[in-house]
């Protein structure tokens, strides 16, 4: 706003400069031939025209003495006097009366025509939008709640209600933003993006789980949209919880298809799906240990990350058809010791020297269990695609995860070895690094 009145301000001052600066170079009028002289030129005139007349023998010599006298005596009251009101010094007052009047009238005229003609609002209006990051959590709360009793008066704005809902999400009031979200639902029941938005925050609402209606709707998004990514993470994610292992791989595969080959997300997507397949061999091999339900659901469509579980089985031995394994050990730098805790979760895999980065094989233990052997092979592949076997040389690589999700996070600690070849053994890892 100060930058606004300073422009008009500015504007003013250039309009009177215009106005003003010639007025009042400018002489006045009065300044012109002097008047006495004016009265004796035409005195002159009339005498010669006298003479004249007299020469002829017009007049007599009595009647051109009277008339002289009277020419005289005339000439002797206009020459002399002061100047009448009206001359010079009443003209120079003039200029500054117009002066004073433009300095007080036009500034006035342009602040009364703004105020009728312009939008005074506007510059009150744009105030807040420089200042948003003024405004407290109690102003945008009770904004918030503005906006929930508008809507009692008119339920059917859509637009409305899914705002009202996102801005409960963003202020951590899930079950608020549930309820918006059904209202919404309601009025437009066929927009994936809204049932999956739903499923996410009534997830949250209910303990961070997705068994029930948020299931229920994120299966209904994906009948309406089989590719929606976020039902598909939502879908895939709640079939992990229920321990549905091949379902969960089969929704992760799908989701996996919309990213081009190689793409960060494609490498997400392959760490979850090999999670997911260790899950399910542990689960095969030891049925009686439970694994931890998963994480609640992410707030993006293609970066839900896999649950984590509380422990392992320990690693298969190789089996007929199994290809050669890789063997080694693994082990911390006693500097990043102290920052493992027993609840932690140790990720093994092999990846290929030359390529993407998706594992050939991976091993899933708790940290506890450091140092510890390892043995990698093609039974803990990813069920499909290339394996171990199938590649020159492969790296090794072991990361502490403190969430337990197989996404890499900063704070986790990790360490590789050197590109070695299948069936190599003896293969050191030491943890030395902190990710950032």
């Amino acid at each position: 706003m100060v930058i606004f009145w300073s422009i008009v301000a500015l504007l003013i001052a250039i309009t009177l400069a215009v106005l003003l600066l010639p007025l009042l170079k400018r002489r006045p009028a009065t300044d012109g031939p002097d008047p006495d002289a004016a009265t004796t030129a035409v005195y002159r005139d009339q005498k010669q025209a006298l003479e004249a007349e007299y020469a002829d023998g017009i007049i007599s010599a009595q009647e051109r003495e009277a008339a002289v006298n009277e020419l005289s005596h005339r000439l002797g009251e206009e020459v002399g006097h002061e100047p009448r009101p009206g001359t010079r010094i009443l003209a120079r007052k003039s200029v500054w009366v117009i002066a004073a009047a433009f300095l007080v009238v036009i500034p006035s005229a342009a602040i009364v025509l703004y105020s009728r003609l312009g939008k005074p609002d506007a510059i009150v209006a744009s105030a807040p939008e420089g200042a948003s990051h003024d405004i407290s959590d109690r102003q945008v709360a009770a904004l918030v709640d503005t906006l929930a009793q508008r809507l009692r008066s008119q339920p059917d704005d859509v637009e409305g209600w899914v705002l009202l809902a996102r801005s409960y999400n963003a202020l951590g009031r899930f079950p608020e933003a549930a309820d918006a979200y059904s209202h919404a639902v309601a009025l437009i029941p066929d927009d994936p993006q809204l049932l999956a938005d739903y499923a996410d925050v009534l997830a949250m609402a209910q303990g961070k789980k997705l068994a029930g209606k948020p299931a229920e709707l994120a299966q209904k998004a994906l009948s309406i949209d089989p590719n929606h990514r976020k039902s598909l993470a939502l879908a895939a994610t709640a079939a992990m919880e229920a321990h549905d292992y091949d379902g969960a791989i089969a929704l992760w595969q799908r989701l996996r298809a919309q990213f081009p080959q190689g793409s960060e997300d494609a490498g997400r997507m392959n760490a979850i799906i090999a999670e997911v397949e260790t899950m399910k061999g542990d689960r095969k091999s030891s049925p009686s240990v439970a694994a931890k339900p998963p994480a609640a659901p992410q707030r993006a469509a293609a970066a839900t990350t896999a649950p984590a579980r509380q422990g392992a089985a320990p690693a298969p031995s190789a089996g007929p058809g199994s290809g050669p394994a890789i063997a080694g050990r693994v082990d911390i730098k006693p500097e990043l010791a102290a920052k493992v805790a027993l609840t932690d979760t140790v990720f093994i895999f092999a990846r290929a020297a030359d390529g993407p980065r998706m594992p050939l094989a991976a091993l899933r233990v708790p940290a506890k269990q450091l140092p510890m052997e390892f043995r990698l092979d093609d039974s803990m592949g990813m069920g499909m695609g290339p394996k171990l076997s199938g590649v020159a040389s492969v790296i090794v690589e072991a990361r502490i995860s403190k969430s337990g999700n197989a996404v890499p996070q900063a704070g986790d600690l990790s360490g590789k070895s050197a590109a070695v070849k299948p069936g190599a053994s003896g293969v050191n890892i030491t943890i030395d690094q902190v990710v950032q």
